[in-house]
């Protein structure tokens, strides 16, 4: 029972969609209707706002931390094992993708999947982030470091860890961020994707 109540509270913190909190916070269009459509950091950049931008990409990662710590932190005084943590880990992602606050409507999950990456271990997350950055900066491709970053993720984590639930749980989402880049990658293909701060029509103070 604790295990299933940690499950929909790390759901229901991962509905949180920062990028239109934030928005409405800086009185800026909604990350929705403009760019890529996609409620995310990157896109909130395309309003010209780096404020924004980095406000909504720090609460997008830190909620997938903190679902994930808490698991780690408190978990087993509650019953809650390795198996429950792997599940409050695709909970708290989830809840990004497909959020039940903003009919769920989410965004592609990268800076959440970072978080919870960080959650279960530093070296982790930033093994994953390094690798973002050094594709990002060489590319100004957004999406193609979250691609690369997404591929190599269970690849590290088996690394330091080994095969276990939780590597089963980094896997999961990696095929879920892979999948939600969908258009991205035909983007990618056809020499059509935006790269990182070019300015979206539409993405504007109200």
């Amino acid at each position: 029972m604790n295990t299933l109540i940690a499950t929909i509270a790390a759901y229901l913190i991962g509905s949180i969609s920062f990028a239109v909190v934030m928005s409405r916070a800086f009185g800026l269009s909604d990350p929705r209707t403009y760019g890529s459509g996609n409620p995310g950091a990157t896109n909130v950049l395309r309003s010209g706002s780096k404020k924004a931008a980095i406000a909504t990409l720090v609460g997008d990662a830190a909620k997938g931390w903190l679902a994930v710590w808490l698991a780690i932190k408190y978990g087993p005084q509650y019953g809650i094992e390795e198996g429950g943590v792997a599940l409050v880990a695709i909970a708290v992602f989830l809840g990004h993708l497909w959020p039940v606050f903003f009919r769920f409507v989410g965004g592609k999950g990268v800076a959440t999947a970072l978080g919870v990456l960080l959650g279960i271990n530093v070296w982790l997350g930033l093994a994953t982030l390094a690798t973002w950055l050094i594709i990002a900066y060489a590319f100004r491709y957004s999406s193609l470091a979250a691609l690369i970053a997404s591929i190599f993720a269970p690849f590290y984590y088996g690394l330091l860890f080994g095969a276990d639930e939780i590597l089963f749980a980094v896997a999961i989402m990696s095929a879920l961020l892979l999948f939600r880049h969908g258009k991205n990658i035909a983007n990618l293909i056809a020499g059509k994707e935006s790269k990182i701060g070019s300015k979206a029509a539409g993405a504007k103070k109200k």
